[in-house]
């Protein structure tokens, strides 16, 4: 069997919801035949305190510095996107990289953020195989 591709992955979410952040990292680590590297920063190993306005500059260098290399984004689509700063950053940034953006919409949501659907080469729905395949199909 020929080597798979390795993918680098930069997982959008708030830290305030970050349970389907980490849902969504085990769902990958449990894909059959697929391997990724996580680039995104999560609650439990912050770089910086969001919250600290004299960290916000570094903040958003540390988001480019982790958004750059990947192969693409994927953008869990809570309500809460259109509420937070800091996505909408990140979203900036990855269009400003020309990184692919996809869109999960989170399992019983009925309607995504316009932010998100707006900019995503594809909203999927919450499942392994449908995440795995976009991943698959968009990646750089």
């Amino acid at each position: 069997m020929p080597l798979l591709k390795t993918y680098d992955l930069f997982i959008s979410h708030a830290w305030r919801y970050n349970q389907s952040y980490y849902c969504l990292v085990d769902l990958l680590k449990e894909a059959p035949n697929f391997y990724f590297r996580n680039y995104s920063v999560p609650l439990h190993d912050p770089v910086l305190d969001p919250d600290d306005e004299g960290d916000s500059k570094k903040l958003l260098a540390e988001l480019t510095g982790q958004i750059k290399p990947v192969n693409c984004v994927l953008i869990l689509s809570g309500m809460y996107v259109n509420y937070s700063y800091w996505i909408q950053a990140e979203i900036t940034i990855a269009q400003y990289y020309s990184k692919p953006i996809i869109g999960l919409v989170p399992r019983g949501q009925e309607r995504t953020p316009k932010a998100v659907s707006d900019v995503a080469l594809t909203m999927v729905s919450w499942s392994t195989s449908s995440i795995v395949s976009a991943i698959r199909s968009y990646s750089l």
